[in-house]
């Protein structure tokens, strides 16, 4: 389960529905641009449509550049250490990591959406559940927690090793 070919079938899976969604979301815009200034005639859907494709590609981009390690970082530190204590240093951080995706995404994100369905809101114009829509945070914190656990495995086998 915590295999470098899950990871990367993982990887792959997402990267590719990342594609998708991104030109879906490109064709969705163009829509409403087309429907705007040729047609006269503004797209009623596409404008929330768009939105909620862009908390996808958000939360789902945010796991998968967790996933490859590419994320956001300040590395002043690390680059200063030695080899020993730059791996502790990364096992730290992606511990820190992997309780703010528990914390944060999977369980705050699982309480929204439990909230959003229990209250039944729906989306203003696509009348969409938003617990659906919202639904992809607890799934990106999952994908977080599981990067985390391959990451720190691969760090604590890798320093036994050595």
């Amino acid at each position: 389960m915590f295999s470098p070919q899950t990871k990367l079938k993982l990887d792959k899976w997402i990267a590719h529905f990342l594609v998708v969604l991104m030109a879906l979301m490109v064709l969705n815009v163009t829509w409403q641009v087309v429907s705007r200034y040729v047609f006269q005639s503004p797209s009623s859907f596409t404008d929330e449509l768009s939105r909620y494709m862009l908390i996808w590609v958000g939360m789902l981009g945010a796991a998968y550049v967790a996933g490859k390690n590419e994320h956001l970082a300040i590395d002043i530190l690390l680059t200063k250490l030695e080899e020993k204590a730059q791996d502790k240093l990364m096992i730290l951080i992606n511990c820190c990591i992997l309780i703010f995706a528990v914390v944060v995404m999977f369980i705050g994100g699982s309480n929204l959406v439990y909230l959003t369905f229990i209250l039944e809101q729906k989306s203003a114009v696509l009348q969409i559940p938003l617990a659906y829509i919202y639904g992809i945070i607890p799934f990106s914190g999952l994908l977080v927690i599981y990067y985390q656990v391959v990451s720190i495995k691969f760090l604590t086998t890798l320093k036994s090793a050595v």
